[in-house]
């Protein structure tokens, strides 16, 4: 348990070192207003801190600077209501204004703003991945041993992917197999047919078919490719202004993290709903350990959730940040949900 006066020291060095990335000494410390105490003072309940794992030396200054630690702890327990400025809620909604700009344009300004007004690289996950689901499946045989599988989605996509049929299985097993599978998976996001199938309707099928294992092995492939991801990116040269990533080594790392968008997408997709931080070494890859992820969900339908991310130093504005990143979510949230209610 800290006592008032060392969270009063631990915030202000955290909020001295955000905003200068210099150790902060208790030099430093004393001449800020809302600190009485003495510098000798400062220096002790400083030294508790270390101690505590908050706060860390560096190799060349006696001040200090946060440790992943003393930034979680600041973000449970330290962050104060944060109040964004006329301009920077005007540049959020002005986004939002346009009626004639098609969903994809929208998101791919939602994330060019949150990244002019942070300075650090935003991450939206776009919401095809989320909107598409299957109306209809339906089998073409071409060859004895070929056929075509064509799925029909919600949005008017038509999408055709040949696939190989095995001797032993004939084509009154395929068929059933897809009338069970239209009569289950009806409605059910592309991204989540594979769970679907394994989960809920592979033993119906292995009940009312024959040569079930070959069968679904070749109609597997048509249905379950992975679907393409929209990722959309801002700003990510930003990441080179910041002194934390001054090291080429640190740069290259987080460049081809970047570059995967697989990765990426998993990442954002394993986020529950609501506003989540993760710092430093929190983040499972380790190109961002370095880093801090800031994930925010939006929605675009009942139950259809979209992530906002925003990655930079663990030196992070913390408050602004969290700040900005609800306000723009709701914006997204009330402004698709206008449009999916055609107001």
């Amino acid at each position: 348990m800290l006592t008032e006066r060392q969270l009063l020291v631990l915030q202000v060095i955290i909020d001295e070192f955000i905003q200068t990335a210099q150790p902060v000494g208790s030099r430093s410390i004393s001449k800020k207003g809302e600190v009485t105490f003495s510098s000798a003072t400062i220096r002790n309940e400083m030294a508790d801190l270390e101690e505590m794992g908050l706060i860390e030396k560096t190799h060349s200054s006696s001040g200090r600077v946060p440790s992943e630690k003393g930034y979680r702890f600041y973000v449970d327990h330290l962050l104060s209501p944060f109040r964004l400025s006329n301009k920077e809620i005007h540049s959020i909604q002005e986004t939002f204004r346009d009626q004639m700009l098609e969903f994809e344009r929208v998101v791919q300004k939602s994330a060019g703003i949150l990244s002019d007004l942070t300075n650090y690289t935003s991450i939206i996950l776009g919401p095809e991945v989320f909107e598409t689901k299957l109306k209809q499946l339906q089998i073409v045989p071409l060859t004895p041993q070929t056929a075509v599988a064509i799925l029909v989605t919600n949005t008017g996509h038509v999408e055709h992917r040949a696939f190989n049929i095995p001797q032993e299985i004939e084509a009154n097993d395929l068929e059933k197999m897809v009338n069970i599978l239209n009569d289950r998976l009806y409605g059910v996001p592309l991204v989540q047919l594979h769970e679907k199938i394994f989960n809920e309707v592979g033993d119906l099928l292995k009940t009312h078919t024959r040569n079930y294992e070959q069968a679904f092995q070749y109609l597997q492939a048509a249905l379950l490719n992975e679907q393409p991801a929209k990722l959309y990116v801002g700003g990510k040269t930003n990441i080179l202004m910041q002194p934390e990533f001054k090291d080429l080594e640190k740069v290259r790392s987080l460049y081809a993290m970047m570059e995967k968008e697989s990765e990426i997408v998993h990442l954002l997709r394993s986020e529950h709903p609501g506003i989540h931080v993760k710092i430093g070494h929190e983040n499972e890859v380790d190109a961002m350990q370095d880093c801090s992820l800031i994930t925010a969900s939006y929605a675009l339908g009942d139950d259809q959730i979209g992530t906002i991310a925003l990655l930079g130093p663990t030196r992070m504005e913390y408050n602004r940040v969290i700040k900005l990143m609800n306000v723009l979510s709701s914006e997204m949230t009330d402004t698709f949900k206008s449009w999916y209610q055609g107001e």
